[in-house]
């Protein structure tokens, strides 16, 4: 008996979701694990993203901060410098940084205890050659969850806005996956009536469980 049901239960296995096989999403931080799985080192300055005069001694403070739009508890944080002996040498690793460019990033934890996302947006108050190609972070987070299946939609320039050295960007795509729901967005416009440093670059990745998952 035992014999047939090995290749039903095997089947089983390989069609369920498996959030604990999934590539870590930053660092290690994995969308969809328990809040007591978050690592206990290695990140500082715990606050919550929409209150930060609020500080958090650890991740299990989440509660203090108010719900987001989403309904999440969004807790910012920085790299720990001591962790980071690379930062000692070069400059280019210091700070929080997200594949080399400057961020601001936020855990999203739900009121089941659970990673249920990341929300990471490009610094605006960066050094003016990374801010300019602040934008192209967008094209990395959406190659990290596979260049195929994202539905994108450029905005044309809207009133007072023109492009940076030719280049006009106002993008919005979103993909969702079996484990993931992903929406990037990407900026690169000027206004003409302000100073050329004054120009908007940027782009913000948020990466959520998709809503069957988050119903769990």
């Amino acid at each position: 008996m035992m014999h047939r049901l090995l290749p039903v239960l095997a089947a089983l296995l390989l069609a369920a979701p498996a959030l604990a096989e999934e590539p870590a999403d930053l660092r290690e931080f994995r969308v969809g694990e328990p809040v007591e799985a978050l690592p206990t080192s290695g990140y500082i300055d715990l606050a919550c993203a929409d209150a930060p005069a609020t500080k958090l001694a650890i991740w299990g403070e989440y509660e203090k901060c108010p719900r987001n739009a989403l309904g999440l508890h969004a807790v910012s944080f920085r790299y720990d410098p001591a962790t980071n002996p690379l930062a000692r040498l070069n400059d280019s690793y210091e700070g929080t940084r997200v594949a080399g460019q400057p961020a601001l990033i936020a855990l999203l934890i739900g009121d089941d205890k659970r990673l249920d996302g990341i929300h990471i947006q490009t610094d605006p108050h960066t050094r003016l050659y990374l801010r300019k190609k602040a934008f192209l972070f967008g094209l990395q987070a959406r190659h990290h969850y596979g260049d195929d299946g994202w539905t994108c939609h450029d905005k044309p320039p809207g009133a007072g806005e023109e492009p940076v050295g030719g280049v006009y960007v106002n993008e919005h795509c979103e993909k969702t996956t079996a484990t993931r729901h992903l929406i990037v967005e990407r900026h690169l416009y000027a206004h003409p009536d302000q100073p050329l440093t004054n120009f908007v670059g940027e782009s913000d990745v948020l990466i959520l469980l998709p809503k069957e998952l988050l119903a769990k």
